[in-house]
């Protein structure tokens, strides 16, 4: 006995092998005797039904988390029809999750039709009532699958933008960055313009920001790597659009900020803690950002930004003396997973700019600014994105230090970029 199938999905009928006897060979039947034996084409699907549910799933196998892709081996990588066209409502009475009360016409239509691999095929069809697999969540995966090769396909060119990982040393933590999970947080508003990110930061650096030497090393390898690895490429007309992901001691996050500044068509993300995810979350509260001008403004000109916990003033006196003017932006609850929106970065921008420029008039131009940062990582690049090279007053940057408090780290000159 052997098996007729459709190339794709369950046998079509099953036909006994001739015995093999001395007798005659059997007589060829004739055109009339042929027309009266009925066809079986109960499971016959549509050449055009099949193409669209390829074109719809992208040939990729339509379980939840599966994807894989049906148009070759995953072993050899030959190219090989893999798919199978699984039925959520079973085409028999008997079968998987049954079909009471469909429509015989639709059991064949793409609307009932999942493009699977063999694996996935064998799984939900395991037990006859669906088991773990009932047809309304096969209905929900189906949908979902298509509609996300839809919104990726519909990118337009344009959409493209290059991925940048910087990362640094963190007390003695390092930076674990991923291109993949980069990719996802992009997703569906741009995709990545190559399948690798631009890096920036050093590899296996034995330097923590504990050492004197760290942010020094630290600078100027970013710098450098910023010069040679994207600002040539913006120049050049190659890269139109960054989206920027880091992990780095706040004043290197800072600068960084400055290399790209504010004319860069960049978007910057944010690492979340709850849950832990560069992902911007569907729905995000606004954020009321005060600012706190000094009543005297004749000593030492001090910006602290206190986003992720509250810095009180003798932190602050403790480095720099009690002859200082603070001026702060601050929330009325600091947290350290309060950023939870691009639209909160533009409205951190949108705070920051008039107050540089108001303590650029009060202080002069000339003047050291001392800034204090405590504000993660995202709002630390635009600050140093809305810093102008060449209208703002020299930046002295601290960073907190476990023990020992605020220390000076770098200082980000007029004209610096």
């Amino acid at each position: 006995m052997f098996v007729i199938t459709d190339g794709l999905d369950t046998p079509i009928r099953m036909i006994p092998m001739p015995t093999r006897t001395n007798s005659p060979l059997p007589t060829v039947a004739s055109a009339s005797t042929t027309a009266t034996t009925p066809r079986e084409v109960t499971r016959h699907i549509k050449p055009d039904v099949t193409a669209i549910l390829w074109g719809r799933a992208a040939g990729r196998c339509e379980f939840w988390g599966c994807n894989t892709p049906l148009w070759k081996s995953p072993v050899t990588q030959e190219s090989v029809n893999r798919a199978q066209r699984a039925h959520i409502y079973s085409f028999s009475g008997d079968g998987p999750r049954g079909n009471s009360g469909i429509d015989k016409e639709s059991l064949n239509d793409i609307g009932n039709l999942m493009l699977v691999c063999h694996g996935c095929h064998r799984t939900i069809d395991k037990h006859k009532d669906g088991g773990r697999y009932p047809a309304d969540l096969l209905r929900q995966w189906k949908a979902e699958h298509e509609r996300r090769i839809e919104i990726v396909t519909g990118i337009d060119p344009s959409k493209k933008s290059h991925v940048v990982l910087y990362g640094a040393n963190v007390g003695d933590h390092s930076s674990p960055l991923n291109f993949t999970e980069a990719a996802q947080a992009m997703f569906p508003v741009v995709h990545p313009a190559e399948d690798r990110a631009i890096e920036l930061g050093t590899v296996n650096s034995s330097f923590t920001d504990r050492s004197e030497a760290f942010w020094q090393l630290e600078a100027q390898n970013l710098r450098t790597l910023f010069d040679r690895r994207v600002r040539e490429r913006i120049t050049t007309g190659e890269i139109d659009h960054l989206s920027v992901f880091a992990l780095a001691p706040q004043p290197l996050l800072i600068l960084l900020g400055t290399l790209l500044i504010d004319i860069t068509n960049a978007e910057v993300f944010q690492r979340h803690r709850e849950p832990q995810t560069w992902c911007w979350p569907r729905r995000a509260t606004r954020i009321s950002f005060r600012v706190e001008e000094p009543a005297d403004t004749r000593g030492i000109p001090v910006l602290v930004i206190e986003l992720t916990a509250a810095v009180t003033d003798d932190r602050i006196t403790d480095v720099l003396g009690r002859d200082v003017s603070v001026w702060r932006v601050t929330v009325p609850e600091p947290h350290n997973d309060l950023v939870k929106s691009h639209k909160h970065l533009s409205q951190f921008r949108s705070t920051v700019r008039p107050v540089l420029d108001r303590i650029k008039a009060r202080h002069g131009q000339n003047t050291l600014l001392h800034v204090f940062p405590v504000m993660g990582v995202a709002p630390a690049i635009e600050l140093g994105r809305v810093r102008m090279p060449k209208a703002h007053m020299p930046w002295l940057i601290y960073d907190q230090v476990f023990h020992r408090g605020f220390i000076p780290t770098l200082t980000i000159s007029p004209g610096d970029k």
